[in-house]
């Protein structure tokens, strides 16, 4: 029996689709994070999100985009709610250089025990790689992760 994999998106992967997508790169990301959010939809693999995720995506102005990313995000049917142990956490990542949402991202997918934590933000990928050490969850960009993942 094969264990479904658990992924948690942050919110710059649910806006990729809406981002300039003359960009190859950014559009290639886009066309990965729809991919996964499409498989997690399938139940193939596992969504899960925070109240983070949920309270970001309520402040986007636009409210088409929030409508559509709000589509998205709803297919993550898991839910971790942080507690003062996370909130502990994400103030001990803060500390090491992560900003706030990051942190708080990142100590609930530690909590929930993610696979990995999916990001498209390049300097939360980069603090990762230098701390990666510290951390308890493996950070990835959508589409390096997809590629290697399929190619299994």
């Amino acid at each position: 029996m094969t264990t479904i994999m658990r992924i948690y998106l942050d919110v710059c992967c649910f806006n990729r689709p809406f981002d300039d997508l003359s960009q190859d790169r950014v559009r290639m990301e886009a066309e990965a994070v729809k991919a996964i959010v499409l498989r997690i939809g399938r139940g193939q693999w596992k969504g899960v999100k925070s109240p983070i995720v949920d309270f970001e995506i309520g402040q986007m102005p636009d409210p088409d985009r929030l409508i559509e990313v709000g589509l998205m995000v709803s297919e993550m049917r898991e839910t971790i709610v942080p507690t003062e142990v996370e909130r502990n956490r994400a103030l001990t990542l803060e500390r090491m250089g992560f900003e706030s949402f990051d942190a708080a991202h990142l100590a609930c997918a530690e909590k929930a025990k993610v696979d990995v934590f999916l990001t498209t933000d390049d300097s939360l990928l980069r603090m990762a790689v230098r701390l990666g050490d510290k951390l308890r969850v493996k950070v990835e960009n959508p589409l390096k992760w997809f590629e290697k993942t399929v190619r299994k």
